[in-house]
């Protein structure tokens, strides 16, 4: 798919949940995967026409697994001129040699939104942009059916109070054979 063809779901979600306003400061979650990154290129591309003019950076929670893990999305956020951070962190060895978690996906999870939401906090920004797409809510409302009884899913737009961010997720228009087609010709 075309960058254009990408944008304009985008825009809708971002319209019909009103996720994105005047002076924004929106900061993405970039792991390094697909979705991440696709989300990252739309939004510096979507941030050159928008009439709503907002700042815009990466950020990466570096769990501590492997030195200069982050090196080629560092270059690509250089060539496209967008601000990026790398947040060293301690969780791996928290996680897996002083824990020894058995099940660490949960607590792994709870302690990169933790570091995430606090360099977001500490650099003055009030929005972080997830990478979640269609497919994601789907999953996230089949999961919610069959484990819990109840229909339910994530919302598109929310306020964390205790941080003061509010979370977005402007892919969810998106489906996730789209990102796989438009990630696999990015130059990361």
């Amino acid at each position: 798919m075309t960058t254009q063809e990408m944008l304009s779901p985008m825009r809708r979600a971002i319209n019909d949940y009103n996720m994105i306003k005047p002076g924004d400061k929106v900061a993405v979650g970039v792991s390094g995967g697909k979705d991440s990154l696709t989300l990252l290129t739309l939004l510096h591309e979507y941030q050159r026409f928008t009439d709503r003019p907002f700042d815009l950076i990466g950020i990466t929670i570096d769990m501590g697994f492997t030195k200069d893990a982050y090196a080629p999305v560092q270059e690509y956020c250089d060539k496209l001129g967008i601000e990026y951070h790398i947040v060293p962190t301690d969780i791996a060895e928290v996680i897996f040699d002083i824990r020894k978690e058995k099940n660490p996906c949960s607590l792994c999870a709870k302690m990169r939104r933790g570091a995430l939401n606090s360099e977001i906090v500490a650099r003055g920004y009030n929005k972080l942009a997830l990478g979640h797409h269609q497919d994601d809510v789907v999953e996230t409302f089949l999961l919610s059916l069959f484990y819990e009884g109840r229909l339910n899913t994530f919302q598109p737009r929310s306020y964390m109070s205790r941080t003061g961010v509010t979370l977005i997720r402007p892919m969810i228009y998106i489906e996730e054979r789209d990102i796989v087609g438009y990630a696999r010709d990015l130059p990361v």
